[in-house]
C-alpha cells in the first residue's frame, strides 16, 4: 500500500479531531466521504486504523504505531509546499557567497541566522575567500554575493551595497627580532618597509588594492588564522581587522604598533557586491538589506 499526501491528511485529521464527522468539518468534506476513504485505506492494508462506536472513534494500536512517520511526512509535505510557494515569488532554492577573511563574520552570521529561520529550505554555502579571488567568484558566477572591501575603482558590471566599516591596524609580536633591541625601535610608518609583512591573498591572483602594502618582503596565505599565528610566532607583521585581533591584543600576544607620524588604523569600506547582470533574488535581498542596516 503507497500512501498519498491526500490519505496521510485524512488519517491526521481523524486521529486529531476523534471522529470521522470532526474531521469532515475540519477539511471541509462529507463525513461518509472521509469515513470511505479510511475504509479503502485499511482494506488496502488489511487491518483497522480505528475503532468506530456510536459516540467515538478510536485508533488502534497499528494507528498509533503509524502516527509518528505520518506525522513527519506531513510536515515534509508542508515544508516542501512553503518551498515551492517561495519560488514561485521569486526566492532562490541556494544563496552562495564568497567572503573575504580579514572582515568582522559576525553581523554575516547574524543575518544569515534571520534568513534562514525564514525560509528553512534555502540551501546557504558560504566560501571564505582572499579579496581578488572573492571577487573573482563572483565574476564566474560561482556565488551570487561577495562581501569584500571597496576597491579603488568602481566595475560598471557590479552593484554594491556599502554595509559597513572595518579598521585594520597593524600588529607584531613582542618577541620579534625588530623589537629585540628596543621596542620604540619602529616608531615610525615607514619602519615597516624593511619588515617582512604578512599578507592575506590570493597565491594565483595578483593584489589589486595596494593601500595596505608596505614592506618590500611580503609572505602570503590565504587564511587569516594562519596569518595570525605567522606574525604571533615572530615571522613578520601584518595589518589585520581590530575585531580579530582584539582578544590577542588584550592577552598580550599581539602588540599594535604607535607611531609618531600616523595613527595606527586605516579605515576601509566593506561592501556587498552583485553582479549588475544578475539581479539579486529574494533571500539575497533580505540579507544585504539586514546587513546595510
Amino acid at each position: 500500500m503507497n500512501f498519498s499526501s491526500d490519505n496521510i491528511e485524512l488519517f491526521l485529521a481523524v486521529l486529531d479531531r476523534g471522529s470521522f464527522s470532526a474531521a469532515a468539518r475540519a477539511l471541509g468534506r462529507v463525513p461518509s466521504a472521509i469515513s470511505m476513504a479510511i475504509g479503502n485505506l485499511e482494506a488496502e492494508l488489511g487491518y483497522p486504523l480505528f475503532e468506530r462506536t456510536h459516540r467515538e472513534t478510536r485508533p488502534t494500536a497499528l494507528a498509533q504505531a503509524l502516527e509518528p512517520h505520518a506525522r513527519m511526512i506531513a510536515g515534509q509535505l508542508e515544508l516542501l509546499q512553503v518551498h515551492a510557494l517561495e519560488l514561485s515569488l521569486g526566492l532562490e532554492s541556494t544563496l552562495a557567497i564568497s567572503v573575504v577573511p580579514d572582515i568582522d563574520h559576525r553581523p554575516l552570521l547574524t543575518a544569515i541566522k534571520a534568513v534562514s529561520e525564514r525560509y528553512p529550505l534555502l540551501d546557504i554555502e558560504i566560501l571564505n575567500a582572499p579579496q581578488e579571488q572573492a571577487l573573482q567568484l563572483l565574476q564566474q558566477g560561482r556565488v551570487s554575493l561577495c562581501l569584500a572591501f571597496a576597491g579603488l575603482t568602481v566595475d560598471p558590471q557590479q552593484r554594491f551595497q556599502n554595509i559597513g566599516m572595518e579598521s585594520l591596524v597593524a600588529v607584531i609580536s613582542p618577541q620579534h627580532p625588530a623589537l629585540a633591541h628596543h621596542p620604540r625601535q619602529i616608531a615610525y610608518l615607514e619602519d615597516l618597509v624593511n619588515v617582512r609583512q604578512i599578507l592575506i591573498a590570493s597565491h594565483d591572483l595578483p593584489i589589486t588594492d595596494t593601500r595596505a602594502l608596505i614592506g618590500k618582503a611580503q609572505w602570503r596565505t590565504d587564511s587569516l588564522s594562519m596569518a595570525l599565528e605567522m606574525v604571533e610566532a615572530g615571522l613578520g607583521w601584518g595589518d589585520f581587522p581590530l575585531s580579530r585581533v582584539a582578544p590577542l591584543l588584550k592577552a598580550g600576544r599581539l602588540l599594535r604598533l604607535d607611531f609618531n607620524n600616523t595613527r595606527n588604523e586605516l579605515q576601509l569600506p566593506v561592501h556587498a557586491f552583485w553582479r549588475q547582470s544578475h539581479p539579486l533574488q529574494k533571500a539575497a535581498q533580505e540579507l544585504v538589506r539586514m546587513l546595510g542596516a
